[in-house]
């Protein structure tokens, strides 16, 4: 009952974040097939200790403040950019299916909703995918053309990850 809940609690606080309707407009789109189960894969993005050594692009670093891996629960974290930058990040997560599906939506800017996927698509070989949902075109548009390059720097420092865990 309790974790139902909270489902529910987690739901409607998340809720006006979600775009009424979205199209491939106001999406990132992102994935990779990478070389590890889908246990390990979901472990690495469920585990703060594995998260926080492959999360951002080349030459970031992490400092998790908060990691409630629940519906409902936050994720507050400081990412450190290598030219010396500290960019504050929250999250609240609204939905978790192992082994398949993490959802969460930002409370700092950028706004969006975060659909981190996975499929079991052969033995050791998972798809693994960002889907970035955005109230609107005009906000996606502000970071699109660089996210994708920066999301690739994160699936290499996630199979770099999934390496030391195998």
């Amino acid at each position: 009952m309790e974790t139902i809940i909270w489902l529910i609690l987690a739901q409607k606080e998340t809720m006006s974040q979600i775009p009424a309707t979205h199209s491939p407009d106001n999406e990132i789109v992102s994935s990779r097939i990478v070389h590890a189960a889908i246990d390990k894969v979901f472990e690495a993005c469920a585990n703060p200790v594995h998260l926080e050594n492959w999360w951002g692009p080349d030459g970031f670093t992490n400092t998790f403040e908060e990691f409630d891996f629940r519906p409902g629960g936050r994720w507050k974290f400081i990412m450190h950019a290598p030219d010396n930058g500290n960019y504050q990040n929250e999250c609240i997560f609204s939905e978790i299916i192992y082994p398949k599906l993490i959802t969460w939506d930002r409370l700092s800017k950028p706004l969006f909703r975060m659909e981190l996927s996975l499929s079991d698509i052969a033995p050791g070989k998972t798809k693994f995918g960002f889907r970035m949902i955005f109230d609107s075109p005009q906000e996606c548009n502000k970071i699109k053309s660089f996210v994708i390059n920066k999301n690739e720097e994160n699936f290499d420092r996630l199979e770099r990850e999934l390496k030391t865990m195998i």
